[in-house]
């Protein structure tokens, strides 16, 4: 997958420029490279039942965008943006069930050496 084939996104809703307080916070390029991207037969699965996209999440992910993480977790990943360290994502998705929310999560890992990117479910790590 090459940059060119990821959709912008816009800094802000009037596309005004915003000088970012993190390495991670520049959503409008990618900050690296996913490598070849692979994904668990259950990663797919369940973003099929989910109705997502994956390449919403990879361009979340390529983006700065590292999802549902605690703060010790996204400092971590702003380090690995400047080390070349693994990159990790956790997006919480959730859908109705009736009346009934199900919510599950996906994780993305790009390797340290950024050759390949991977969707996977929690329990499959």
């Amino acid at each position: 997958m090459t940059d060119d084939e990821h959709t912008r996104v816009s800094a802000s809703p009037t596309d005004t420029p915003m000088r970012p307080s993190t390495i991670a916070d520049r959503p409008r390029s990618p900050l690296f490279q996913l490598g070849q991207v692979v994904a668990t037969p259950g990663a797919l699965q369940l973003l099929e039942e989910f109705d997502v996209d994956p390449i919403t999440l990879l361009v979340r992910h390529q983006g700065g965008d590292f999802g549902d993480l605690d703060a010790s977790d996204k400092h971590e990943n702003n380090m690995a943006l400047i080390s070349d360290s693994r990159i990790f994502s956790a997006y919480q998705l959730t859908r109705k069930d009736g009346a009934d929310s199900i919510t599950e999560k996906v994780w993305i890992i790009t390797e340290a050496d950024r050759s390949s990117t991977c969707l996977l479910l929690p329990r499959e790590y």
